[in-house]
């Protein structure tokens, strides 16, 4: 069973906000277009929202226009496929109840969109890797910003973004482009009989999900936690 996680999809990364996105017109459409998909197909889909801590900066200030998700998305909390969790730290499955609810649903494969790819995303895609979950990025559902350090140089935004899902990719995480049309009318019997149907190397085409699914060398198992949790909490001149 898929699902469909969205990480970070706020104003605050518009052009009118306080963490803006070069892509983020053609994200956001990206990202609707697997919101329809996934509620096609009757995914479960997991809205993801950040909030600063008081000492912290003034981005993602509880409350805030900025820290309110993007409404063109169109989340809707008020149906039973759809839910909110609420977060301070990079992961979105550190001090949430995501996994449970996902276990509870019979998820195994996660698609995370959402912002930035080098930070919150990133997070949440390692997170859940080494939670045993299949994990699916679309490139042009996520952005970054410009990075600069008097050491280490400067990448633009666009280098960040795809240098982050190199990483991921590299981890075990599988790419995949945005669904199209064609897609939209898959059932929830006809995604669970392609799942059944097992994952295979190369080229998979489940229903949607047009993707390459590499097996790097080192890729982490479902047994495997890495760093503890707490080691993916953000330095707080780092924070979003």
């Amino acid at each position: 069973m898929h699902a469909l996680l969205i990480v970070d999809a706020q104003n605050e990364f518009s052009p009118r906000g306080q963490r803006a996105v070069p892509n983020h017109a053609s994200a956001l459409a990206a990202i609707t277009r697997w919101v329809a998909h996934a509620r096609s197909a009757g995914w479960p889909i997991a809205w993801v929202q950040h909030h600063n801590r008081p000492h912290e900066s003034k981005a993602f200030v509880p409350g805030s226009w900025g820290a309110e998700l993007s409404p063109e998305l169109d989340p809707r909390l008020d149906t039973p496929n759809e839910t909110l969790f609420q977060k301070d730290v990079y992961g979105a499955f550190t001090t949430t109840q995501l996994e449970a609810w996902l276990r509870a649903r019979g998820v195994t494969d996660v698609v995370i969109l959402g912002f930035y790819a080098h930070m919150c995303l990133s997070t949440s895609v390692r997170e859940a890797l080494v939670r045993g979950f299949e994990v699916v990025v679309d490139p042009e559902a996520t952005g970054a910003r410009d990075l600069e350090h008097d050491a280490l140089g400067r990448q633009t935004a666009d280098e960040v973004r795809r240098s982050a899902l190199l990483q991921l990719v590299n981890m075990g995480a599988t790419v995949a482009t945005t669904p199209n049309s064609g897609a939209l009318d898959t059932t929830p019997e006809e995604e669970e009989d392609d799942h059944r149907r097992g994952h295979g190397e190369g080229e998979d085409h489940d229903r949607g999900l047009h993707r390459r699914r590499p097996l790097p060398a080192g890729a982490p198992h479902a047994g495997h936690r890495g760093h503890d949790d707490h080691e993916y909490e953000q330095p707080e001149k780092q924070r979003n």
